[in-house]
């Protein structure tokens, strides 16, 4: 498949610091590991990406800004243009030698996302897409599955962990989606949840807490591959709300319906 050159670049940063992070998932059990919250950890592996991918972008976009997990928000000269950056999505998984994890990057251009980019380097699968021009794993064209029906669905979470804040109100809203669908899945990485619903794979997902670069990439995989994508109450306030609701027409409409009666009668 021939990518732009925009694609190119995001493809190329994602593949370099996809080779520094399978170095590192060889050696998983060697890692120094620092602690930034309960629960919360942030390995050199992470920090080493990160380096990698804001070198190879600075180099390719001088003017363009960056909000980075790690490093935050670096405002650019073009005010205009901002990449989103995980470096390594799915650092739990990582760090226990689960082969699902993922480098995401997005651009953000005057507020709408126009390109995204995930790799996981441990199935060395690329997922891609830019507005207008669809969406590909690998180099096949991707589309959101065309199930009309809950009950035959397949649907992935995000459950905070004990003590996080949604963590009871994820569990009465998982045990709702698990009455009405074939199955619920906690992979551990909203952006390789979101690459799978554009896929076909998951029918749809619901996240309670991700952040813009968690979800930023997956957005417009799922839209250039015919799907939908809002935040929880079916409206755009995504990045302010910190909730994304993804699926085809029908599944988005019906998950979004069961989850949010889950939310009012608890």
């Amino acid at each position: 498949m021939a990518r732009s050159a925009l694609l190119n670049v995001m493809t190329n940063a994602a593949f370099k610091a996809g080779r520094s992070l399978s170095r590192d998932f060889g050696e998983v059990q060697n890692l120094q590991v620092s602690v930034k919250g309960p629960g919360d950890f942030v390995t050199s592996a992470d920090l080493r990406a990160e380096k990698i991918i804001k070198k190879e972008l600075e180099t390719a976009r001088p003017g363009f800004g960056f909000l980075m997990e790690e490093s935050g928000e670096t405002k650019g000269t073009e005010p205009q243009n901002r990449w989103i950056v995980d470096p390594l999505d799915g650092t739990h998984n990582f760090m226990h030698g689960l082969p699902h994890f993922c480098t995401s990057i997005a651009l953000e251009r005057e507020g709408q996302i126009v390109a995204g980019v995930i790799y996981n380097p441990a199935t060395d699968e690329l997922f891609t897409a830019e507005k207008g021009q669809g969406a590909f794993a690998n180099d096949t064209r991707m589309r959101v599955s065309a199930r009309r029906e809950l009950a035959s669905s397949l649907i992935s979470a995000h459950i905070p962990r004990l003590g996080q804040k949604n963590h009871k109100q994820a569990l009465v809203e998982q045990a709702a989606v698990m009455r009405e669908t074939s199955g619920v899945r906690c992979s551990g990485s909203t952006a390789l949840d979101l690459a799978y619903v554009a896929a076909g794979r998951f029918d749809g997902t619901w996240q309670r807490g991700p952040q813009a670069w968690d979800f930023a990439a997956g957005m417009i995989m799922i839209r250039e591959a015919g799907g939908y994508v809002t935040d929880l109450s079916g409206g755009q306030k995504l990045f302010e709300t910190g909730t994304v609701l993804a699926g085809n027409e029908h599944i988005h409409r019906l998950l979004g319906d069961t989850v949010r009666k889950a939310t009012k009668n608890q």
